[in-house]
This record gives C-alpha cells, sequence and structure tokens, in this order.
C-alpha cells in the first residue's frame, strides 16, 4: 500500500489529489480543487497548503503533475500550452518540490492518461497500449515495450496532426487531420461541412436550433434516435477513426487501443464503419492480435492521471 499526491493542471481549473495505491488498484481519497489563473504560483499556493497536510499524515514522498503540452518532462518546465498563456516556462516541478518537499514527475496529459488506463484501467496487463483521448482534441499516449514512450522531446504520440484526407474538418491546425474527424469539435465542424454540402438543412440541424447550435452531444443523441444524418456523420468519423487506427496499428503492432471521450460514449455509432475500414486498410497480421476498447476510468480520470504519473518508475 502506498499514499502520493497528484497534481492536475487544466485551463480553467487545476486540482490536488491524495491517492491510495492497493494491490493493483487506486483510489482518491481526498481532492481540492481551484480556479486556474495566469499565475501558476497564485494557482498552487492555493493547492500546496493541502499537498503538504496529507504529507504529513500520509507520510507521501511522491507527487505527480499532469498538464497539457507542450512541456520538457526531463526539466520539469511547462513549455506553451495554448489554454495556459501565463505559464509558459514554468519550472512546476522545482516549485512543487521546494514548497512541498515531494519528489515530482511532469508529463503531458495525455500521457498521464496513458498511464492510468494502463496501470488501472482497460489497458491494465499488456506491454504494448496505445490510447487515444477523443475529447475536445485527439491526442495518444503510448506504451511501449512496458514503458511510456514520450519520444526525443516529448511530442511522441501526436496522431491528431496525421492528415488523413486533402479536404476535411480542421483539427489541430490541420484541414482534413485525424483529429478533424475523430473529436469532439471535429465531428460538430464535420457535420456542419456535411450539412453546407446539401441543398436543404437537414431537420435534425433545424430541431437543434440551426447550424450554430450543432454540438457532438446533440449529434450523439439524435442518430441513436435513428436520424439518418446525424448517423452519416458518425458513420464518416468512424471511417476516419478505422483509417487513423489501422496506421498506428501498422506502425506499432500494439495488442490493445484504448479510446476515451466521444468513443467511450458513442462507440456502438463509429464502430461498424471503423472496422470495415480496419479489415480493409490494418495489415491482417497485427490486426488480428489488437483488441480496441472504450476507456474504463470515466471517473476522475485526470486525478488519477496525475497520480498515475506520481507512482512511475
Amino acid at each position: 500500500m502506498k499514499y502520493c499526491i497528484g497534481f492536475d493542471i487544466g485551463g480553467t481549473k487545476c486540482a490536488v489529489s491524495l491517492g491510495k495505491i492497493e494491490q493493483g488498484n487506486i483510489r482518491v481519497l481526498r481532492r481540492e480543487e481551484v480556479a486556474t489563473t495566469l499565475s501558476p504560483t497564485e494557482t498552487l499556493d492555493k493547492l500546496l497548503p493541502f499537498a503538504r497536510a496529507w504529507k504529513t499524515e500520509y507520510g507521501v514522498q511522491r507527487a505527480g503533475i499532469s498538464c497539457g503540452g507542450p512541456l520538457d518532462s526531463v526539466k520539469g518546465v511547462i513549455v506553451s500550452p495554448p489554454n495556459l498563456p501565463g505559464w509558459h516556462g514554468f519550472s512546476i516541478v522545482d516549485y512543487v518540490k521546494t514548497n512541498c518537499g515531494l519528489s515530482a514527475k511532469l508529463q503531458n496529459d495525455a500521457n498521464a492518461c496513458a498511464v492510468a488506463e494502463w496501470r488501472f484501467g482497460a489497458g491494465r496487463g499488456t506491454k504494448n497500449m496505445v490510447f487515444l483521448t477523443f475529447g475536445t482534441g485527439l491526442g495518444a499516449g503510448l506504451i511501449l515495450d512496458g514503458r511510456l514512450y514520450a519520444g526525443t522531446n516529448d511530442n511522441a504520440g501526436e496522431a491528431g496532426h496525421i492528415r488523413l484526407a486533402k479536404i476535411g474538418p480542421v483539427g489541430y491546425g490541420k484541414e482534413g487531420s485525424f483529429e478533424g474527424f475523430c473529436s469532439g469539435g471535429g465531428i460538430t465542424r464535420l457535420a456542419k461541412m456535411m450539412a453546407a454540402r446539401l441543398k436543404k438543412i437537414p431537420e435534425s440541424i433545424e430541431k437543434m436550433g440551426g447550424m450554430d447550435e450543432i454540438t457532438t452531444k446533440k449529434l450523439a443523441q439524435a442518430a441513436f434516435e435513428g436520424d439518418k444524418f446525424a448517423k452519416r456523420v458518425f458513420q464518416k468519423s468512424g471511417e476516419m477513426l478505422g483509417k487513423g487506427l489501422s496506421v498506428l496499428i501498422d506502425i506499432l503492432n500494439p495488442e490493445r487501443i484504448v479510446i476515451g471521450g466521444v468513443y467511450m460514449r458513442s462507440s456502438a455509432l463509429l464502430i461498424p464503419s471503423m472496422e470495415k475500414v480496419l479489415q480493409k486498410e490494418a495489415l491482417a497480421e497485427s490486426r488480428s492480435v489488437c483488441e480496441i476498447v472504450g476507456a474504463k476510468l470515466s471517473e476522475n480520470i485526470g486525478d488519477i492521471a496525475a497520480l498515475a504519473v506520481a507512482d512511475m518508475d
């Protein structure tokens, strides 16, 4: 049994949590949250008293920090995340060590979630695993040969930047990218593109209040209720998901791909077209040993991800 502390750093809120790891399972025991400000020290100084108290009460030695990239995990520096403008260049690991006395590690949020799913969720027991966020954007975390693979400068796993088509919704600053087709915002933009090609606005879009009111959540609800247009949008996203997964399967030969976000909630809408493309595009030998599943750690995933970083070797 061991205790650890995790800091989940986000653009709108930051949280500190106390976790207990026992017999291969993890449980969040305490949690405190504050609004993110432009000053990293101002924000962290509201959370550190809780960390110091838990350190004393539970004998905690380690802290993990999960934050959006770009960042430098070796130096423990937040480089330039777009949603944290005032935090650029901040040495967060040193600050936590100096002001809390904890041994700290930093990882980008996709990598942290990958470690969490690998250790405690849907990737448990695997040696080679890929985690895809499929949330606001499409990030990836890679577990290769039983270890997190971050790349030369922490940029491994940027699958969302892969271009899958010449024409398509913009994601990660690139038209037709994997993120453009397979993210929450991307599916919304895909629906708008598909609707604009029609002579008449689909009935489901009118029910939502028009083109400006389209959301992926509303589209999924309409698709589950049988709306043909909404189902076509998810069919197209599923096709491109299959295309992107085929690239990852052919290159990395993983035994499991774990997908969070939209996939967790709407896999039934995506799987039929995804599977058709996988059968056509991916190497049969690699495809046959790769299982594609939804993420398990939907509750407190940010907290568990940060705690998982604390427990990394």
